[in-house]
Parts: structure tokens; sequence; C-alpha cells
């Protein structure tokens, strides 16, 4: 298992060996051990989520505050993505960058993603399933997003003929902030 930091801080790429045969794939994903040794913050498991998407459709750019909000371990299981890591802390080095990644369920990718960087993804096959690991249980009042198409946040979604929820759509846009001033 390899652990490598991306661009934006906070966020880290995590690549295991895929192991195919004839019955399918094999892989494994998470150990916290070397997760640990590799400087990703401590990390203890309190809830999973799946999502299986249609092609085309993109889910985020959704985020919880720096402190006390969700860090999350995400991979696709089958199908692939394109995984997108935003950074919304007015504080970072890379605030206002974007880092992009494509997991799928040949390559053994997964990605670590802290608390306080926006996240998101559009699936690129038919009925992708990501799957995810969260160090904090879902609360909704620390729960926020961001407009996924919004042209400020420079992402180019890969599938022009997209679908988003409403709820998505509606979102705000990204509005650069000066340091120390509250998103």
């Amino acid at each position: 298992m390899k652990v490598m930091p991306l661009a934006i801080s906070g966020a880290w790429i995590i690549e295991s060996p895929v192991f195919p045969d004839d019955r399918g794939i094999f892989r494994e994903w998470f150990k916290l051990e070397v997760l640990k040794e590799n400087g990703v913050p401590a990390f203890e498991v309190r809830q999973a989520n799946t999502s299986i998407s249609k092609k085309g459709v993109i889910r985020g750019i959704h985020y919880s505050p720096e402190i006390n909000g969700q860090s999350k371990l995400v991979t696709c299981t089958s199908g692939s993505v394109l995984d997108v890591i935003f950074d919304l802390r007015p504080d970072s080095n890379t605030y206002g960058d974007h880092a992009e990644v494509e997991l799928s369920e040949s390559v053994g990718k997964c990605v670590y993603i802290s608390s306080g960087l926006g996240h998101g993804f559009q699936a690129l096959e038919e009925d992708s399933v990501v799957t995810y690991l969260l160090d904090k249980e879902y609360s909704p009042e620390n729960e926020f997003s961001i407009n996924p198409v919004d042209p400020n946040l420079s992402i180019k979604w890969p599938i022009l003929d997209f679908h988003i929820s409403e709820k998505d759509r509606a979102s705000a846009n990204f509005i650069r902030i000066n340091k120390g001033q509250d998103l």
C-alpha cells in the first residue's frame, strides 16, 4: 500500500494492489496503521456510506467545517468516477485550488479527505459505486455544499451531459474570501 500527499494539503491518495483472477478482483483498501505511518491523521471509522450513480451524475461539492467536521476515506468499488477535492479553508496555502483523481474498481486507488475540504465526483460509467468511511456520523447542521458546476471552481467535468440533484444545483457558488474571514 502506498500513501502519497496530494497537492491539496490534508488530502492523500492511497494506492493498493488489485488482485484479478478468474473470479473477479480482490483489493485491500484500508489499513489504519499504514495510514498513520504515512502521516494521515488518526482515523476511527464512525459511519460508512455507499452511493450508486448513473453515468454522468455529479454528487457534491459537499463539505463540513474544519473543526468538528467529517474526514473521509473514499474509494470506487464498481465502475469509475472522477473524484474532486476542493480546498475551502481560507488559511490554507491551497485555498481555492482543487485536485482530481480518477477512482475505479480496477485501479486500486482511494482518497483521504480531511474536514474542511470540499468533495464531489462524477460517475464515468453506469452504476458506479462509491464507498466512504467517515470519522464522524452525519450531522445536518455541519453539512454544507457548493454548486458543483459553478465556473468559479474551474472544474472540468468530463461528461457534459450530466445530472445533479436539485439541492446541489441550488447550492451557493464559491466566493473567494480573505484570510481570517469565515465561510
